[in-house]
């Protein structure tokens, strides 16, 4: 498929219009990717490889720019300080990293804490280490440039740019801990952090629109707000506090012909209304394992709010392909008039074998050809009961 065709059906997804399919993209954690190396070669790509609908490339955001700082590697474990000044230990049984310390450590050394204009050129085409790119499910070094991995795909691809959400960024500065504690008991050293964050995003924002030289149809902005039972703080504090630098981010993106996708894990129902107000596109990657399901959200929401996921990576990692057909099936409701994407609920894991995964692009290909084939639909489902 080309580029056009591709970001064509995505539109006419987030428009909440029917397109020629359903749209299909993801991202990949690395044991997945070794998986699918192994299988089809090292080289894979597997954007290209599933022919996925778009890409999303994110640039350095680290508050100051620099290589990581490797505190300890006994080849079992390593020790980074990073550009945010957190030092963060990769083990190698755990699927994620853990935060050992940030630099900040009291309210008042939020003022001092140095974070480097969003209008460096080097976030963009410099290659290096950086904590977004580099600290997953494996630590990652020498990412190549934004600019490189813009380039690489903005000929086939749709291609997202991005920035955090305040919240996101404020917590890879001085920990979770400190920004739900501090909110409340320092709020006057707490917004001057804030406001000097969202001057920082917004100006990254601006860099990549105006280097991407027409090269992006989009922008993802990560914003971790809520876990599996709500929001994290309150919807008060997210209003106050972070809702206008989401805002401002939309408006611009939007003042370009830029399309919008907020990704928040957890439950953030409690905002969504706030995002539509906003005029946010979509939402990714709408939890699963948080209760939420893209087609009992169709009602409430209906065609003011596109969502980008809640493919259940457990129904996935199962192996069980009655239940992936089944869960499938069950989601095309919120496809009904546009308004989704197929998409994982949160990234394709480890656990995930590849060939399940082709499993679902293909049915999603299949049955997700518009207009939707409900009879087909309705009674492959009752087969599957």
């Amino acid at each position: 498929m080309s580029k056009q065709e591709k970001l064509n059906r995505l539109r006419a997804a987030l428009e909440h219009r029917e397109g020629d399919r359903i749209p299909v993209s993801d991202f990949f954690w690395t044991g997945f990717v070794k998986k699918a190396r192994a299988l089809w070669g090292e080289d894979v790509d597997l954007y290209r490889k599933f022919d996925l609908d778009y890409v999303v490339v994110d640039p350095n955001m680290d508050p100051v720019i620099r290589d990581f700082e490797i505190l300890e590697d006994d080849g079992e474990n390593i020790r980074v300080r990073t550009g945010f000044g957190a030092v963060i230990r990769r083990s190698k049984d755990f699927p994620m990293p853990h935060f050992d310390s940030f630099s900040v450590r009291e309210p008042e050394e939020m003022a001092d804490f140095v974070i480097e204009s969003g209008l460096d050129p080097r976030r963009l085409y410099r290659s290096g280490d950086d904590q977004i790119n580099g600290v997953g499910d494996a630590l990652r070094r020498n990412t190549p440039s934004w600019n490189e991995r813009v380039d690489a795909y903005c000929r086939d691809f749709p291609v997202f740019g991005s920035i955090c959400e305040g919240y996101e960024y404020l917590w890879h500065c001085i920990g979770t801990e400190n920004a739900l504690y501090w909110m409340l008991l320092e709020p006057e050293l707490f917004g001057a952090m804030v406001e000097r964050i969202g001057t920082f995003l917004l100006e990254l924002l601006e860099q990549q629109i105006q280097e991407s030289r027409g090269r992006l149809s989009g922008f993802y902005i990560w914003g971790d707000v809520a876990y599996v039972n709500g929001m994290l703080f309150s919807p008060a504090v997210w209003r106050k506090y972070f809702k206008p630098i989401v805002k401002k981010a939309i408006e611009r993106c939007h003042q370009e012909g830029l399309l919008v996708i907020y990704h928040g894990c957890g439950n953030a129902t409690a905002i969504y209304e706030d995002l539509i107000e906003m005029g946010l596109d979509g939402y990714n990657p709408v939890e699963a394992k948080a209760g939420l399901d893209v087609a009992a959200l169709k009602e409430p929401y209906g065609n003011r709010l596109a969502f980008a996921g809640n493919m259940d990576v457990r129904v996935l990692e199962s192996g069980d392909r009655r239940a992936i057909k089944r869960m499938l099936l069950r989601k095309l409701e919120a496809a009904r008039g546009g308004g989704w994407i197929c998409q994982s609920d949160h990234s394709v894991s480890s656990g995930v074998n590849p060939e399940d995964y082709a499993y679902m692009v293909e049915l999603a290909r299949d049955y997700g050809r518009y207009p939707l084939d409900w009879e087909r639909i309705r009674r492959e489902l009752e087969e599957l009961q």
